[in-house]
């Protein structure tokens, strides 16, 4: 991008590329940044990577939503004033709506990270644990102290491959036990699915999935028992030919007369089956790939920097001291981690992350002490898979008074591999925001009455 844009481009096309290379090559060309300026390069990748997602910085998908519900029609995308240290404001369009605080930033930074201190990118190792975030004005924040250690000498690819088929739909129950009538329905529709198909000498479906959407689903363990009057069921499944799941498509049609009483659903064109294509990742060395770069049908001589060995192991900070070492439970107050924190989520193949930033830092050290990797994992176990050594590791990252977590074989394969109503983690932060944190009532107070400002 650098390359080209000193040749003097004005729209670059390129393979696949990191997204936030799209605001790192554009201040590389501004600000002559060079190879080993590694704290520059990071930050450089941090603005980008806050302004990829465009209006999640500005108020989109927040877990403060309410405060601009009546504006986000009109949300604005977010604009990053970069400075030649890298150091950067972010604002937004005047007149637009939603909103730029410490928390809709801070949110975008942990936004589908895994460890914060290393943040591997093609040309720099980041660092993001320590950085500072501060309100600068209405709709104004400025965003320092990323840092930066060698560049890895792989590029990550990405290879794709095919699994067979799936298939799937969406249907409502409402009335009286509405989760028990979908949950049947879905039982049946299987079971005559699973006829058919021994009828067909087809085999057996390679994984099936019944989510039962109100009733707590998504929950697991910690779904409760409410009787929820409406729910919305998604079944799927799939199969290593098209016919497969193509039979369950049938017959959950079919039984369209003989269900539970009080199905229903926006019709339309009946699902038809798709490929599972599931990715695959690995590493290759930066010199076994020819990078070109060509302008207006002109060759620009390029030579990509390559770093010798691989990024050093970050020095962890220390994390945050037990609070209640003195503190007797019956003492502390439990409070909703939601009036604590403000959390985001999201996915990178099969793995999900859930980013915690505390509200104030004083709240930091009870989060710490509550959310440990047992308890998350207790809390998504319904969700894990329980294949990976460790499924889930957590990080600190003091600046921004944030935990990360990563969970690890969580997403049933993550993206079109999976089965899931949610593939890509999004909601795991609002389940997790849900958990009760035990504090001082001080703290308790504190909470409560921030929570009744926000809301008044």
């Amino acid at each position: 991008l650098r390359a080209a844009l000193d040749a003097g481009a004005d729209i670059v096309i390129t393979g696949r590329c990191v997204d936030s290379a799209v605001t790192l090559g554009a201040c590389i060309h501004a600000f002559g940044w060079r190879p080993g300026e590694w704290d520059r390069l990071a930050a450089g990748s941090l603005a980008g990577h806050i302004l990829e997602c465009g209006p999640q910085a500005t108020g989109g998908n927040h877990t403060d939503w309410e405060d601009i519900a009546g504006s986000i029609h009109n949300i604005g995308y977010p604009i990053g004033d970069i400075e030649p240290d890298g150091s950067f404001t972010l604002r937004k369009p005047a007149g637009t709506g939603g909103m730029v605080t410490v928390g809709t930033v801070a949110e975008q930074m942990v936004y589908e990270i895994g460890d914060p201190q290393a943040y591997l990118l093609p040309d720099v190792c980041c660092d993001f644990s320590g950085v500072a975030i501060e309100q600068l004005g209405e709709d104004r924040v400025r965003v320092t102290g990323a840092t930066g250690r060698p560049a890895p000498p792989d590029y990550k690819v990405s290879a794709t491959w095919a699994d067979g088929f799936r298939a799937g739909g969406y249907f409502t129950f409402t009335g009286r036990n509405a989760g028990g009538k979908a949950q049947v329905f879905a039982e049946a529709a299987i079971s005559r699915a699973r006829a058919a198909l021994r009828g067909r000498n087809l085999g057996d479906f390679t994984e099936t999935s019944i989510e039962v959407i109100g009733a707590g689903s998504q929950y697991g363990a910690a779904a409760g028992s409410a009787d929820a009057r409406e729910v919305v069921l998604k079944l799927a499944a799939r199969h290593p030919e098209a016919a497969g799941v193509g039979l369950l498509l049938r017959e959950a049609s079919g039984l369209g007369l003989a269900t539970p009483a009080a199905l229903s659903g926006f019709s339309g064109t009946r699902p038809r089956p798709s490929p599972v294509v599931r990715l695959f990742s690995f590493l290759m060395p930066k010199t076994e790939v020819a990078l070109s770069v060509e302008v207006d049908g002109v060759p620009i001589p390029y030579a990509e920097p390559v770093t010798e060995g691989v990024p050093e192991e970050p020095v962890r900070p220390a994390p945050p001291g037990d609070p209640g070492a003195d503190a007797e439970p019956a003492g502390l107050v439990a409070v909703r981690l939601e009036d604590l924190a403000w959390g985001r989520s999201g996915d990178k193949g099969d793995k999900a992350n859930i980013g915690v930033v505390a509200r104030r830092a004083d709240y930091l050290p009870w989060i710490w002490r509550s959310l440990t990797e047992a308890r998350i994992a207790e809390t998504f176990a319904h969700f894990l898979d329980g294949a990976a050594a460790t499924p889930v590791e957590r990080f600190l990252m003091p600046g921004t008074n944030a935990v990360n977590f990563l969970l690890h074989d969580v997403l049933g394969g993550g993206g079109v591999a999976s089965l899931r109503n949610d593939a890509q983690g999004k909601g795991y932060a609002q389940i997790l925001l849900d958990t009760p944190i035990p504090v001082p009532a001080a703290l308790a107070a504190q909470a409560a009455a921030d929570a009744e400002a926000r809301a008044a």
